[in-house]
């Protein structure tokens, strides 16, 4: 067939051009790296050259991967190509704050809670997909499943095993100095679930006494789970919050994370965005009473006008002394009180000694647009 006939052929020519090419005798490794038996990189610097031992940090910045800082830094190279689909963490200083307030309640409430030493430390708050954090708890765990009920959404509360163990060991009178032995292969017991369960609430009362300042919030507990499977609460790629506490207990301890959907964070999304509490980035109510107070202390001048029209240019410029205007209205008619070009209120015209005065007959006109209003027109006339 033709077309095998064609790709013999060119197959033949690539072999030739190969051929001649090694034949030239050119050095066709200058300029790159290889891996030697030894497991070595080497960085071969030419025809005849001597090659160079790549040490482990060139090796580790070519890659992008840093052992010390691999989670806590900005990655390169091809570590950041890797984790180029992870979710950016969103700053949300005030939720920094929320957590370093956790951390000094749980200090104290465990203590009373276990009555042994306990100190609670936060080791990091990252994003993460909701499907890539459920593929990373290590198993077994405790999962529980708590509601955030005013911001009408859910989150989750991991204990490790080793937290488990530990917390159980110390409640039912374990010895001090002791490590905590786990138990492979088996399902957590009623009494464990328990004892968990109790330590959770506390640990969701303290959260709910640390996002008071931003919000008032009830976490309340609505499962257990062991399996990550039944934890699902989100959507596989949404984002999520993950926050990981360290509590030791002397020579016992472990993890505990709180991971929270950012559509639970949602409705106090700016307030989350604020650098201090009661930042105002619009109306500022203390200026507003100041400049409230000052406008009440203002003086302002009004016009009182008993009868006003209007006149043909011609015949105004045709008034001689002596002619006569005629006022269109009754004796008893209303006199009208004005700001400016603002009308406030109507009144009869009268005399008080020597001057004139004029008693007010009907309330003061109130502007019935609202501070909200004058905003919305305001800001459609910018954009207009």
């Amino acid at each position: 067939m033709a077309g095998d006939i064609d790709q013999d052929a060119l197959a033949a020519e690539w072999g030739m051009a190969l051929e001649e090419q090694g034949s030239t005798g050119g050095d066709t490794t200058e300029g790159w790296d290889t891996v030697g038996e030894d497991g070595v990189a080497h960085a071969h610097t030419g025809k005849g050259g001597a090659e160079r031992i790549l040490n482990q940090e060139e090796i580790d910045n070519l890659l992008g991967f840093s052992i010390e800082d691999l989670a806590l830094t900005d990655n390169g190279g091809i570590r950041a190509i890797i984790d180029s689909a992870m979710v950016a963490y969103e700053r949300l200083p005030m939720l920094d704050i929320v957590f370093d307030r956790l951390v000094r309640l749980l200090t104290t409430s465990l203590r009373n809670f276990t009555s042994d030493n306990v100190e609670v430390s936060l080791d990091r708050i990252h994003a993460v997909r909701f499907a890539d954090y459920l593929n990373s708890i290590p198993l077994p765990a405790i999962l529980s499943i708590f509601k955030a009920e005013e911001w009408d959404n859910f989150g989750i509360a991991t204990v490790d095993s080793s937290l488990i163990y530990s917390i159980i060991d110390v409640l039912l009178g374990g010895r001090r100095g002791v490590t905590a032995i786990r138990v492979e292969g088996r399902p957590y017991t009623t009494i464990e679930m328990g004892l968990v369960k109790r330590m959770i609430e506390v640990i969701l009362a303290d959260a709910e006494a640390a996002f008071r300042p931003i919000s008032p919030v009830n976490f309340k507990i609505d499962r257990l789970e062991t399996n990550p499977r039944f934890a699902a609460i989100s959507r596989p790629n949404n984002a999520a919050i993950l926050v990981r506490f360290r509590i030791d207990m002397e020579e016992r301890g472990g993890s505990i994370e709180m991971l929270l959907p950012y559509a639970t964070l949602e409705p106090i999304r700016d307030r989350l965005m604020q650098t201090f509490v009661g930042e105002k980035l619009g109306r500022d109510p203390v200026w507003e009473g100041h400049l409230a107070t000052e406008i009440f202390q203002a003086r302002t001048q009004v016009e009182a006008v008993l009868y006003e029209s209007e006149l043909p240019l011609r015949r105004l410029m045709n008034l001689k002394v002596g002619d006569t205007l005629m006022l269109d209205m009754k004796p008893d008619a209303l006199v009208k009180v004005r700001c400016g070009e603002e009308m406030l209120t109507e009144g009869r015209m009268g005399r008080v000694g020597d001057k004139v005065a004029v008693r007010i007959q009907k309330p003061l006109r109130r502007g019935r647009t609202t501070l909200t209003q004058f905003e919305q027109i305001s800001s459609a006339g910018q954009e207009a």
